[in-house]
């Protein structure tokens, strides 16, 4: 990884004790990751149920930091998550179903973590009266956008898959909240992430993975849906410039901003990092209702100072050399549940492990 640091201005704007819900998962374990190397970073409580995406190993690096404790736990017990709440001054949630492909698949699990869980920890906020509450949302609650437009944080959304009507509806509880009792909520909605530790369902991951292993990368439809790819270790830190400079009530796009990228193009940089045939594209049926194009307008958060420093070229550099030298965090993942997963998903074309 790069090591990105924070400046010293930004860490001592943070809220001095924050709740991380979801931290152990990829962009959670990241932000965790990075706010503790720096020096007089707050102290931190992450809660975890540890679900097939949530991995105590993401957050090794900072096992033994004296300001991290580990909690075990489901957003949605609201005994558990009221008592961490009397904890800290603020609650930065991670915590979600992220996957669309997996709510198509089974969207009643959205519901519950994404809606029911988000509202447990706004309970929380207000009863302890916190000087933050950061939702982190998704730029797919803006739907499909038709080029050359951006989409603005004064859009309407227009979710189109259970994932994202679910990211919807944790949002508009947020601004009900901040609304209605007072709490300082604030939205970031993230594009397409990835780097290391991500699990590998995710394009990025998958294809890397599976070309590390010589197998075949499914690309679904014609390959020419876009996306804003934003390295983790940038949307780390645009979600600490929201949470440190934020106006509370308002939402914040995260994006690269250059032009958007297809899928097709994501699997011809993986071939070309890990020098391997093209022969190992296999086109898959598209998903259904697949948003065409997202591309974000993240002016509004550039105006707090931040700004991307990975281009995705050398993001995708650094995340094929870390997957590369990592096969020990993602070989025991692809078995098992990820099988599952993979063979549901690409039924019409899956073979034997994880090829197609």
């Amino acid at each position: 990884m790069s090591g990105q640091t924070w400046s010293s201005d930004l860490v001592a704007a943070l809220p001095r004790r924050v709740l991380v819900a979801g931290g152990a998962g990829f962009i959670g374990s990241a932000f965790v990751r990075l706010l503790l190397a720096n020096p007089g970073a707050p102290q931190v409580i992450v809660l975890d149920k540890l679900t097939y995406a949530g991995n105590l190993a993401n957050l090794e690096p900072v096992a033994a930091h004296p300001g991290y404790r580990f909690v075990q736990g489901d957003i949605c017990d609201r005994a558990l998550v009221d008592r961490l709440g009397a904890d800290v001054d603020c609650i930065v949630n991670f915590a979600a179903e992220t996957h669309v492909d997996r709510s198509i698949l089974d969207p009643d699990a959205f519901i519950r973590t994404d809606v029911y869980g988000t509202f447990a920890l706004l309970e929380s906020a207000r009863l302890h009266q916190h000087q933050r509450f950061l939702q982190v949302s998704t730029d797919e609650v803006y739907g499909d956008v038709e080029a050359p437009l951006r989409s603005l944080e004064s859009d309407p959304p227009r979710p189109r898959s259970p994932y994202s009507a679910s990211k919807v509806g944790a949002e508009m509880q947020c601004l009900a909240y901040h609304a209605t009792y007072g709490v300082p909520i604030l939205i970031t909605r993230g594009s397409n992430t990835y780097g290391p530790y991500q699990y590998p369902e995710k394009i990025v991951p998958l294809f890397v993975t599976q070309a590390l292993d010589g197998l075949s990368m499914p690309v679904y439809g014609d390959g020419g849906a876009v996306r804003d790819y934003l390295y983790v270790e940038d949307h780390a830190l645009g979600i600490a410039s929201v949470l440190a400079w934020g106006v509370p009530g308002e939402a914040y796009n995260l994006g690269q901003g250059g032009e958007p990228i297809n899928g097709l193009e994501v699997a011809h940089s993986v071939l070309r990092l890990t020098g391997r045939s093209r022969e190992l594209i296999r086109h898959v049926a598209d998903r259904p209702g697949h948003d065409r194009r997202y591309a974000l307008d993240s002016t509004k958060a550039r105006s707090l100072g931040w700004a991307p420093t990975m281009d995705f070229t050398r993001g995708m550099e650094q995340t094929v050399s870390w997957y590369s030298a990592n096969r020990s965090w993602w070989e025991p993942i692809k078995s098992g549940e990820f099988l599952e997963f993979y063979r549901r998903n690409y039924r019409p074309l899956a073979g034997t492990a994880t090829s197609i």
